[in-house]
């Protein structure tokens, strides 16, 4: 165990993972900052790899696949690829591979864009809505179950506090 590790162990208990993470690799002498981004960077990490477990075990599909999804059930029109790529973050080689897979399935269609015939639409079809609403209802239970141990004052405390830093971030990120 380091020197962290052995500290973390005795201020919180249950916050020392079987398998060592970022943060319990840490040695408790780096600077704060970085203490705290590697606690949240393993906070992201577990709940994000129990997502993905759980829609793979669940609903055979990945986490990418249900974000774009996700993007898909707020535009019923549909949206364009890099419109796509650009609110998931990722490259359009990304959302062209998940599209073909879900067009494949059945769950989203493309559609010509009367406005740009070069580029199509993509939405996401009856079956895709339904298939999509099931899982959505099971992820917001899972992330509910996920976060349900902590009090809800404690909840919106950090809500708040990542609002703050999101915030303060942005501020100092070169201006695009």
């Amino acid at each position: 165990m380091t020197d962290y590790t052995q500290y973390a162990a005795t201020q919180h208990p249950s916050v020392t993972p079987p398998v060592p993470d970022l943060e319990t690799q840490a040695t408790g002498q780096e600077p704060q900052d970085l203490r705290l981004w590697l606690r949240m960077l393993s906070c992201c990490t577990l709940i994000e790899n129990e997502l993905r477990s759980r829609l793979r075990t669940e609903f055979q599909t990945t986490l990418p696949r249900f974000d774009l999804m996700s993007q898909l059930t707020h535009a019923p029109k549909g949206l364009k690829m890099s419109e796509l790529s650009r609110l998931m973050m990722v490259t359009n080689g990304n959302i062209t591979g998940i599209t073909d897979q879900l067009e494949k399935d059945g769950l989203v269609e493309r559609l010509k864009d009367d406005t740009d015939r070069r580029s199509s639409l993509i939405r996401l079809t009856l079956k895709g809505r339904r298939y999509h609403r099931r899982m959505q209802r099971a992820h917001a239970s899972w992330i509910q179950s996920l976060l349900g141990g902590l009090a809800p004052t404690a909840r919106t405390t950090l809500f708040d506090l990542l609002g703050d830093l999101k915030q303060s971030t942005y501020a100092r990120l070169p201006a695009i």
